[in-house]
C-alpha cells in the first residue's frame, strides 16, 4: 500500500500541470498580439482570422444469438469521438488548437464490459513563415502537447490466476512535449519537421512506474530529445479522406535504436450528412513499455454532427 510520503512528491509534480496550460496560453496571445504587422488592427479584423470546427460522433454495434445453430455470442458496443478545431491565422502567423478525445466500451455475454477505445490529445501548434514575402515554404514551428487516457486499462485475464491486470489509468502514463524546429511544406497537405524537444512523462500510479520506464515508485521523468515529423492529408476519393501523422522522440542519452515511433493512419468516409464510416491504424513503437509493435486497429461506422 502506497504511503501519503510517496504520494506527496507526485503531487507537487501534478499540481504543475496547470502552469503548462498558462504557458501556452500566454504563448499564443504574446504571439498574436506581438507579430500583427499593421499596429492599428482593429478588433473586428483579429476575430475573423479565426476559424472554428467541432465534430463530435457516436458509433455503435449489437448482436444477439438464440438457438442459433451456427453460434455466436451476444454483445453490445457503443464509442463516442470528439474533435475541436480551433485555428488563427494571419499575416505570418499561424496558430492551431486541436483536442481530439475517444471513449468507447463493450459488453459480452460471459467477459462483462470491457474498454475499446479511450483517448485524450491536445496540441497547441504556433506556425511562423520566415519569409514571407518570397512565397517560402519554410516556416518556424513550435508545439506544445498533452496525452492522456480517461479511465484504467487493463491486460484482461492475464493475471497468473486468470484475473485482470491493471496497465494503465488517467494520468498514468501523461505525456508533456514541447519541441521547435524548422518545418518544409511543399504543399499545404503535406508537411516535413524536425527539431529539439522537452517530453515529461507522469505516472500518478507508482504501481504503473516500472511499466512506462520510470523507476520504482517515480511520478516524473524529463527527457530532452530530437524530435520530427510528418504530417500527411489526402483525398482519396470523393468523400474519403485519409489523414496520416509520423511523429519520433529519440533521447539524447539513448540509441537512436531506441526511438519512439508513433504512426497513425485514418480512412474517414461521409455516406451522407450525417453517417460515416472510420478506419483507424496505430502503429507504436516505445521499448519503455515494451520491445515489440504496439497495435491498435478499429472499423466504425456511426453519426457524426458538426456541432460547430
Amino acid at each position: 500500500m502506497r504511503t501519503p510520503e510517496r504520494l506527496r512528491p507526485g503531487l507537487k509534480i501534478l499540481g504543475l500541470l496547470p502552469l503548462y496550460f498558462l504557458i501556452s496560453i500566454f504563448c499564443f496571445y504574446s504571439s498574436v498580439f506581438g507579430f500583427q504587422a499593421e499596429p492599428d488592427t482593429t478588433v473586428a479584423d483579429t476575430l475573423s482570422a479565426w476559424e472554428m470546427n467541432w465534430v463530435a460522433g457516436i458509433n455503435g454495434s449489437q448482436s444477439v444469438y438464440s438457438n442459433w445453430s451456427k453460434g455466436g455470442t451476444n454483445s453490445m458496443s457503443l464509442s463516442s469521438s470528439s474533435l475541436i478545431l480551433l485555428k488563427y491565422e494571419k499575416n505570418n502567423f499561424e496558430y492551431e488548437f486541436r483536442v481530439r478525445a475517444r471513449f468507447g466500451k463493450a459488453r459480452i455475454q460471459g467477459q462483462g464490459v470491457r474498454k475499446t477505445e479511450d483517448l485524450i490529445r491536445i496540441r497547441n501548434r504556433f506556425l511562423f513563415d520566415i519569409n514571407p514575402d518570397e512565397d517560402s515554404d519554410f516556416r518556424l514551428f513550435g508545439n506544445v502537447n498533452f496525452e492522456t487516457q480517461f479511465s484504467e486499462g487493463f491486460n484482461y485475464g492475464a493475471g497468473p490466476e486468470g484475473e485482470d491486470l491493471l496497465t494503465s489509468d488517467f494520468l498514468a502514463p501523461a505525456y508533456f512535449t514541447q519541441n521547435a524546429g524548422l518545418a518544409y511544406f511543399p504543399q499545404a497537405d503535406f508537411s516535413i519537421e524536425a527539431g529539439l524537444g522537452l517530453r515529461q512523462t507522469i505516472v500518478q500510479d507508482t504501481t504503473l512506474s516500472t511499466r512506462f520506464g520510470l523507476d520504482e515508485g517515480e511520478v516524473f521523468r524529463l527527457e530532452g530529445g530530437i524530435t520530427t515529423g510528418i504530417n500527411f492529408e489526402l483525398e482519396v476519393m470523393d468523400n474519403i479522406k485519409y489523414l496520416g501523422t509520423l511523429e519520433t522522440f529519440t533521447n539524447i542519452h539513448k540509441s537512436f535504436r531506441r526511438t519512439d515511433i508513433y504512426f497513425s493512419n485514418e480512412f474517414a468516409g461521409r455516406v451522407n450528412d450525417y453517417v460515416n464510416v472510420t478506419f483507424r491504424l496505430d502503429i507504436l513503437y516505445d521499448d519503455d513499455f515494451s520491445n515489440r509493435l504496439q497495435l491498435s486497429q478499429a472499423l466504425s461506422a456511426g453519426v457524426t454532427i458538426d456541432i460547430y
